[in-house]
């Protein structure tokens, strides 16, 4: 029996409806992964975006502001445009980004890292308890500095929710304090305590010029200063630039925070005492995991994330006993091996 017109119409029908199916869940995932701006620390970061696109099976795009915050919205709202499945977000000044966030959470999931913006709606953060690594890196510098004296502090900027956290902790590490997160020290203050004097906090916007420029100024105002703390990637490369230049290289103790190579280097070199690393290689990678098992339709409980949100990923002190392990690690991650 011939088979009718009605017949084959729903034949075709059914045929177009589960071929379409099929194709809208084995759709790779469109994840975007937004960094709080440029910096070596980043591109070991995008290396593990890279990765976990390969290894999860997603399309990844990595986007740097250049121009600080409204660069970071704009790229923000470029991705939703486009659809994408997910978001990472590092934010700049989570306090004022928070109804943006919540705006990305209704088109798309979204998820922090390195930086957290915990009033928002974000689903999870990953990366380091930064009031913890901070309480590490001042430890580190009570260590290179046991006989106290003047100290200053260089950090990109103090909007960001982990430059916050991460300075306080430095500071209570240094002096000792019994560890209270929610403690705040004025930037704009010194601090004289426990046999040491913080001379200043100076930022610089992710400017480098501004930032060599703020460690060239502590040299000529603090002719005696004893110690310099950088807590972002860029820091301690600018500091020990200014400090050779000032032929003060091995006079002043620089501590550090992150792992430039110029930092690694000077661990090696023995004009850095040390430096606490994140892992940005794993901030990335995870990223994409988490972001690529939820537009599969899991659930964060389902990718391991634990009831607090928060992925821990542990810093770790590096000094000359364990960076050449250290450095052969990050190569490997970054492909240089």
């Amino acid at each position: 029996m011939r088979p009718t017109f009605h017949t084959i119409y729903v034949l075709v029908l059914t045929t177009f409806l589960v071929v379409g199916c099929n194709k809208a869940t084995s759709k790779r995932p469109q994840v975007a992964y937004v960094t709080n701006g440029v910096a070596s620390f980043w591109v070991i970061a995008e290396s593990g975006v890279r990765k976990g696109g390969q290894e999860f099976d997603a399309d990844v795009e990595v986007l740097m502001p250049a121009e600080g915050i409204s660069d970071q919205k704009r790229m923000i709202e470029d991705v939703l445009i486009k659809g994408v499945d997910g978001i990472a977000i590092s934010p700049i000044d989570p306090e004022n980004q928070t109804d943006l966030i919540n705006d990305a959470t209704k088109r798309a999931s979204v998820i922090t890292h390195d930086s957290d913006a915990p009033d928002s709606k974000r689903l999870c953060y990953i990366g380091v308890d930064n009031y913890s690594a901070g309480l590490m890196c001042g430890k580190l510098a009570r260590k290179a500095l046991p006989e106290g004296g003047k100290v200053a502090i260089f950090i990109g900027r103090l909007e960001q929710d982990n430059s916050k956290r991460r300075r306080q902790g430095t500071i209570d590490g240094l002096l000792g304090r019994t560890p209270d997160p929610s403690r705040f020290d004025p930037p704009d203050q010194e601090i004289i305590e426990a046999g040491y004097h913080i001379v200043g906090t100076y930022t610089d916007q992710f400017d480098r010029a501004q930032g060599k420029a703020n460690a060239e100024d502590v040299l000529s105002r603090h002719p005696d200063i004893a110690g310099m703390i950088g807590l972002f990637a860029y820091n301690p490369p600018l500091m020990l630039e200014a400090l050779k230049q000032g032929d003060k290289l091995n006079k002043v103790k620089v501590i550090a925070f992150d792992e430039a190579d110029e930092t690694l280097q000077g661990i090696v070199d023995g004009t850095v005492s040390g430096t606490i690393v994140q892992n940005p290689f794993e901030y990335g990678r995870q990223s994409v995991r988490i972001l690529a098992g939820l537009a599969r339709g899991k659930t964060l409980s389902e990718l391991g994330v634990p009831e607090s949100n928060f992925v821990d990923i542990p810093a770790r002190t590096i000094e000359k006993d364990n960076v050449a392990e250290f450095w052969a690690e990050l190569n490997k991650n970054l492909g240089k091996d």
